[in-house]
């Protein structure tokens, strides 16, 4: 995920807004429990007063935030140039060129916010586990129709379901590498696996390789 959509609030912007977009930055950038509710409302511009105002823990704002966090994913995805692609194989290899194109060497910014809350609040906190999980199953669920029809389309057997969520988990595992490895590097080697993955499974070449 890309820093220009989801960077802090302008200043005019509402407190929930501003908090929300503090909230997506510092927990991305140092993990949900180094991430204060002090550092929260000076990075948001807000008081505390603020803070307790519109959410009731920070928990709460956790949800809040990944909520947000997929919503605003959901509008990259549905402007992104592969969903006019007409073949679904193409539109499913234009999907992981689009997630390569958007993962820059700032790792705070171009991974993934959901997979880095809950790998901390899984066990503590079933509300954002919950809000986590409904995020990327929902981007799972943006490339479902398209594995539906590439598989019949090959006459394979094999889950849609599944596939689509084997992408999310290979892009999670992918960030996660990257993390420890402190480089972009590992994810956007992942990711080329991933689309070769897809390629050889539907019979694709994928340019400069051989069939």
């Amino acid at each position: 995920m890309a820093a220009e959509s989801l960077a802090f609030a302008p200043s005019d912007a509402p407190a929930r807004q501003k908090l929300l977009a503090a909230a997506i930055t510092l927990i991305r950038r140092n993990g949900y429990a180094a991430t204060s509710v002090d550092e929260l409302c000076r990075a948001a511009g807000v008081t505390k007063g603020a803070f307790f105002h519109h959410f009731a823990s920070k928990d709460r704002l956790a949800v809040a935030a990944a909520e947000h966090f997929t919503s605003v994913a959901a509008g990259w995805f549905m402007a992104a140039p592969f969903l006019r692609l007409e073949d679904p194989v193409d539109r499913l290899l234009g999907y992981v060129d689009f997630r390569l194109a958007r993962l820059t060497d700032d790792l705070s910014q171009s991974t993934c916010l959901l997979g880095t809350l809950v790998q901390e609040a899984y066990e503590k906190s079933p509300e954002i586990r919950e809000a986590c999980f409904a995020g990327i199953k929902g981007q799972a669920g943006g490339i479902e129709a398209d594995c539906a029809a590439a598989i019949a389309a090959h006459g394979l057997s094999m889950d849609p379901h599944g596939l689509a969520l084997h992408t999310q988990a290979v892009l999670q595992g992918a960030f996660i590498v990257a993390k420890a490895a402190g480089s972009a590097e590992p994810a956007r080697g992942s990711l080329v696996h991933l689309k070769r993955y897809l390629a050889m499974l539907f019979d694709r070449p994928m340019e400069g390789e051989s069939a």
